[in-house]
């Protein structure tokens, strides 16, 4: 009988491999937003005011894919962006003069309800003497503005870090600005960026010419919050990527309600101002523009202040 084969030894098994370190957490990223059914609405907060929110501009690279779908032609992006927000600052109307035919293009492809503020062109408020800008401002106004017809919305004069506030030369360039043209409302904010504009008698100015003071919140610019006109115009800068929707939940919670008090004619209590109110209160439109910041999470944190409203 042939002698058995003895038993082979088991092979020793393999050392465990040590396991991967985990990856850092990435930001959060935004949901992409579906195209809404109908576009959306600004907020009514009585029979005569409403709450508008957008942002600067509408052609940004890095918003194809958190906010564009990434198969969206660059063409219709105003089309998509006026579905998803109720206003859209115009930055393009700052460098220069922009043609008569885009402002055509720009109402035909947006919805009926929206608003376009624009940001008045750079050479009237760059300049060392205010009282000479009277031709930028009739060429500004002749280039084709009027054309946006009901969807023109607020112009913001915005004035540079370096300009400081004289009563004189400030009122003579108050009195340039047109309450209308053709018969058309105009609606004028000013930007001022120093601190010398924080005094009552810059606060008696606007309201004597009914001017909005833009609100700057957010950011390293004089917040200056005292309402002087029949609508509110405000700028806050402050998103960035550690959140999804560019703010924390708590911060968009904040914003939504103190443009509900603004709506109704009041100023919150949390937010700088540097005069008496108003003797009267009444309820005022409000634009609120989420501009700068963390740039690429602002029309998240434009629709989510819209969903709140």
């Amino acid at each position: 009988m042939p002698e058995a084969k003895p038993a082979k030894s088991a092979k020793p098994a393999k050392p465990a491999k040590p396991a991967k370190p985990a990856k850092p957490a990435s930001p959060a990223k935004p949901t992409q937003p579906a195209s809404p059914a109908k576009p959306a609405k600004a907020a009514k907060t009585s029979a005569t005011a409403s709450i508008r929110v957008g942002i600067g501009g509408w052609t940004y690279a890095p918003w194809r894919g958190p906010f564009y779908p990434s198969d969206l032609t660059q063409s219709r992006e105003l089309d998509y962006a006026s579905r998803h927000l109720t206003s859209i600052e115009i930055n393009g109307t700052f460098y220069g003069l922009q043609k008569p035919s885009s402002y055509e293009k720009w109402f035909q492809e947006t919805p009926d309800d929206f608003v376009f503020s624009l940001k008045a062109p750079r050479y009237a408020t760059n300049r060392k003497v205010l009282a000479d800008a009277s031709e930028t401002i009739e060429r500004f106004f002749a280039s084709g503005v009027l054309l946006l017809k009901q969807k023109l919305g607020p112009i913001n004069w915005q004035f540079a870090t370096t300009k400081k506030f004289d009563p004189e030369d400030f009122e003579a360039f108050l009195k340039l600005l047109p309450a209308s043209i053709e018969g058309q409302s105009l609606r004028h904010a000013i930007e001022v960026r120093n601190d010398s504009f924080k005094t009552p008698e810059f606060i008696a100015l606007a309201r004597q010419y009914k001017v909005a003071v833009v609100l700057a919140g957010d950011s390293d610019y004089p917040q200056i919050a005292d309402l002087t006109a029949p609508f509110v115009y405000a700028r806050i800068m402050g998103t960035t990527d550690k959140h999804a929707n560019g703010y924390a939940t708590k911060s968009l919670d904040v914003w939504a309600e103190r443009a509900r008090e603004l709506a109704a004619g009041t100023t919150p209590d949390d937010l700088d101002t540097c005069a008496e109110p108003p003797s009267k209160i009444a309820a005022r439109d409000v634009y609120l523009y989420v501009i700068s910041g963390f740039k690429e999470r602002n029309p998240a944190a434009a629709m989510a202040l819209i969903e709140r409203l």
